[in-house]
Formats: C-alpha cells, structure tokens, sequence
C-alpha cells in the first residue's frame, strides 16, 4: 500500500461535498464540476451549448441535470447550514395529478381529494379503502391496491407506477409510503370539500442564486480532485485506479457511489441477487408559453402516450429558471420531463431524438408550450433504488465493504428511498464528522 494511504472520499455531489465540508478529506469526482445531478447549468435560446456559470446578461435558461431538485423537510440545523451558504427562497407546493385524456386535473394527492372525480366514483373509493384489509403486502402492487383499493389503483397508482417504476411495480417490494400518506380522515373530508396539503412537500425552498451556488458555496471549502473515474478498487492492496493510470492508496474510503456500482468496482461477492434500480432520460425544455400552460410546479401524468411520468415547470416555481428578459412578462416557461428505463437499459442517440420529438409534439397539443427554444437531454443511470421482497443483498453487500474498510454514505451509495438535499447533506455532515477520527 502506498505510503500516502488516507481516509479519501468518492464523489462530490452533495452528500460527498458535506463529508468533505465536516472532515477535510480529499474527494474524488469522475466528472470536471461538483454537484452530481443536482448540478444546475445554463443554455441560451437558440443554442445547445451548456454553460457551466450564467453569462453576464443571463439571457439563458437555467436547468438541473436531474430535473428539479427542491430543498423539503431536513433538520432544521441543516437548513440554517444551507441558508447561511446560499439564502433559500420558501415556496407552498402546487402541484395536480393530471389525466391527458381526459383533460381532468386532481390536486395531489388524489386520495385526498376525491371530491374532484364526482360523486359515485368517490364513494367507492371511499368505501374501498376504508374496508381494505390490513397486513403485510410483499410488493409495492399489492401495497398500493391494500391502501388505496382497486379503483385508485386501476385509475391512477397502476398506470402511473407501471411508468414511474418502468414496470417493476408488481415484483419489487413496497417503497415511498411517505410520498402517498394514507390518512382516512382526509380522504373522508376531501370526499365532500376542499382538504389542506398533505406529504413530505407541501412546503419546499430552493437556493435565490439558483442550485449551483450552494454547490459553489460548498466547494470552495473542499480539496476535490476532478477527472478522476474510478475503474476499479482493490480491496487486499486498498489501492484505486483511475481511468488517467493514476494508482492510489488508501487506508478508508468513503464512497456515495450507487451500491451496485461500487460492488462491481471492488469485485466482492454476495450470494443474493443485486437489487433493481431504474434509470431516467430526464428532458429540459426552454419554449414559448402555452395558452394552457399550467400553474402547477410539477405534474403527475399515468398516461402521456409518451412513456413519461412527470412534467415539471421550472419557472412556475421561480422565475429565475427563465432568461432575464422573459421574468416580467411569462411569455416563456422551463420545463423538466421525466421518464424511467429499466436498469441497465439505455436508449441511443437516435431514439432519444424521436421521443424528444414526441414530448414536444404533445406539450405542444396541451397547448403547455409554443415553440421551443431548448431541448435537451440528460441520463441519469441510476435515478430511483428499489429492493426485491425479502432482499438481503444491500445488507450483505454494506457488511463486505465495511469489512474492507469501505464505507457507504447517501441516498445512492446506501441504496436507501428518496430523500431529500437536505438529508443527504445530514448523511454527509454526519459521516464527515466521524471521518476525523479514522
């Protein structure tokens, strides 16, 4: 092992760069900026270049490689940490499930507001969940079909799941409870009148400079080596290679890398089969405002005709997204479009280029915009983690790494549910506190 072998961090986005804020360890990052997919970067109408920093007239819209990342719930001393950096802006979520085919919006959650899909359809909604069995339910189908009863499920969570799980909602065991809370005293009021917000964002805030100036923030008080794609990890010499021929040394690492990925990195065995992660093409789109533009921050959609199964409206949260001259008047909307693949499936070039050529096609039949001035594509490889019924590989996999001084921090590198800025920056901050002792 090499006689420079130290403590090192994999990866600088935001939970990697909060290790690194709370420890003074060196962090390694594949790419040449920080952030990871809560990187926010720039285009100008009309030209597909991506700028890393706004120009001096900020005529350009502002995108997050990941779609919108907005800052919800967290430890409030996290919070003040991130607003001492870049001082948030507090915004009161909006958002619709919405059913194209209809042309029929419902405010989200739907389970709350069943007022909104008349009377009989309410009723049985109504009277399903209330009388739904309780237990134990292996997968996220039979979860879903157990909370909220057949009907919900076949007119919304089935089709929206089948596209937002890009089809593993039926094997994969029940995830994100807290995103669809069940509350039968909501529903039951929101059968007959207008219910309050309910979730883990009904309020949410969102750096005033936009995403990227925490991460600046945060940088500048980080040692990150940039360009540095790790190929592989021996675990008996503890050394990393990288892809520029550069071999190092180290006594510890900690990596926010996707589990899986750093499983193949290290090339340690576990008997159970791998967890299953999707993937996501995510769509940012600079155009012209529709007529019919809506009002909501994001959408969600379980029957586009497109694959996708969110719509985002950057610029329905904060104008900023837009290019400067068009913040007064709303003539121009930034958008974010999600779709979920399979893990391990990418689409190439040429199929990307079609299905961006359909997304604009419908936004623009929903009237939602005119003519575009930005298309761009972004591919996140793994976007959402899940587990099979009855798992055991995650556990398994974080015991062999630690065991071999490998220790796995965030929402990725843990393979946990969705969390929020905030608490991967908790996870960061933590680990990053206990790496001074190491």
């Amino acid at each position: 092992m090499s006689k420079s072998a130290d403590v090192f961090i994999i990866g600088a986005g935001i939970t990697g760069l909060a290790c690194a804020m709370a420890s003074g360890r060196r962090v390694f990052e594949s790419l040449d900026q920080p952030g990871g997919i809560c990187s926010s970067y720039y285009v100008r109408p009309g030209d597909g270049r991506r700028l890393h920093q706004p120009p001096d007239d900020d005529e350009v819209y502002r995108f997050e490689l990941g779609g919108g990342h907005w800052i919800h719930s967290g430890d409030p001393v996290v919070l003040h940490l991130i607003n001492s950096l870049a001082p948030l802006k507090q915004y009161r979520r909006i958002a619709s499930i919405y059913f194209s085919k209809h042309d029929h919006y419902v405010p989200y959650p739907i389970q709350n507001h069943l007022a909104h899909l008349g009377k009989d359809l309410a009723a049985r909604a109504l009277a399903e969940m209330m009388s739904a069995p309780r237990g134990h339910p292996p997968t996220m189908a039979d979860w879903l079909e157990q909370s909220f009863g057949k009907t919900l499920t076949e007119l919304f969570f089935a089709p929206f799941h089948e596209l937002y799980t890009a089809g593993l909602w039926t094997r994969i065991g029940p995830q994100d409870a807290y995103k669809s809370p069940v509350d039968m005293s909501a529903a039951i009021r929101g059968a007959f009148e207008t219910t309050a917000p309910a979730g883990y964002n009904t309020t949410f805030a969102y750096p005033r400079h936009g995403l990227n100036h925490l991460i600046q923030r945060m940088q500048e008080q980080c040692q990150i080596g940039y360009g540095k794609h790790v190929t592989h990890i021996d675990t008996r010499r503890k050394e990393i290679s990288f892809a520029d021929g550069v071999v190092v040394g180290f006594r510890s690492l900690i990596s926010t890398v996707p589990l899986n990925q750093i499983m193949t990195m290290t090339g340690l065995p576990v008997d159970d089969e791998p967890d299953p992660w999707t993937s996501v093409l995510v769509l940012n789109i600079g155009a012209q405002r529709g007529e019919r533009c809506p009002n909501d921050h994001w959408l969600y959609i379980p029957d586009s005709g497109c694959g996708f199964h969110r719509v985002g409206f950057y610029s329905n949260v904060d104008v900023s997204f837009l290019p400067r001259s068009a913040r007064q008047d709303s003539s121009k909307v930034g958008i974010y479009v999600e779709r979920a693949y399979p893990g391990g499936s990418r689409p190439d070039d040429s199929e990307i280029h079609d299905y961006s050529q359909a997304v604009v096609k419908k936004l623009q039949e929903w009237q939602y915009i005119g003519d575009t001035e930005v298309v761009d594509a972004t591919w996140i490889d793994v976007a959402y983690t899940w587990s099979w019924p009855g798992s055991h590989w995650k556990a398994e996999a974080l015991r062999v790494l630690g065991e071999h001084d490998i220790h796995q921090v965030g929402r990725y590198g843990r393979w946990g549910a969705s969390q929020s800025i905030a608490e991967s920056m908790r996870d960061g901050l933590m680990v990053g506190g206990a790496a001074r002792l190491l």
